[in-house]
């Protein structure tokens, strides 16, 4: 088994598991697509494929262990730890772990690598396939109104997609952009 393999594996158990703080959602609605579009910016603009891809499978597993608040570095922490269980090299290890500390948009950390930014970019892609994931937590975590939540939404996708730093990114997800724009603005 390849060392991909092994950390979507890993990621997928970690989601399965009963005291998973999200369930097993976010394996299917944020992780997956996370990864299918950091290859595919991979593909398109360059890069090390096995750095982005395990630090897109890892970006968010610390708020799937420990919960949202500085799931960043949580997350580095653990990739860091089970990578090192794998027995994969430590100099990539050191690239994996930029790329998860860097990826939110948040937090403005400097991204100094083309991976760092193709993984941070491959998050905000996903959050436009999975809006319904945006809507449960505005209900759900926020204890938003329907009309709290329509705002902040649509808030939220508009700041994500100001946050693009690659044209490529944009050209990809500029029709759900629009759509988002007409299906939530008043």
């Amino acid at each position: 088994m390849d060392i991909i393999e092994k950390v979507k594996n890993f990621v997928e158990q970690e989601c399965g598991k009963p005291e998973s703080k999200y369930g097993f959602e976010p394996f299917e609605f944020h992780f997956v697509p996370v990864v299918r579009y950091a290859e595919r910016l991979c593909d398109e603009l360059g890069g090390d494929r096995e750095v982005i891809s395990i630090a897109a499978w890892m970006h968010d597993i610390g708020s799937i262990v420990y919960g949202r608040e500085d799931h960043h570095i949580t997350s580095a922490k653990i990739a860091v730890e089970k990578l090192s269980e794998f027995g994969y090299p430590q100099e990539k290890i050191g690239f994996v772990e930029k790329c998860i500390l860097n990826h939110r948009g948040s937090q403005k950390r400097g991204r100094e690598t083309l991976e760092e930014q193709i993984v941070a970019e491959a998050d905000v892609l996903a959050n436009f396939d999975e809006i319904a994931g945006i809507f449960k937590a505005a209900f759900v975590y926020e204890g938003l109104t329907q009309g709290q939540a329509r705002e902040s939404v649509l808030q939220k996708l508009t700041n994500k997609f100001e946050q693009l730093h690659f044209e490529k990114s944009k050209e990809i997800i500029r029709p759900k952009f629009e759509a988002v724009k007409i299906l939530l603005g008043k």
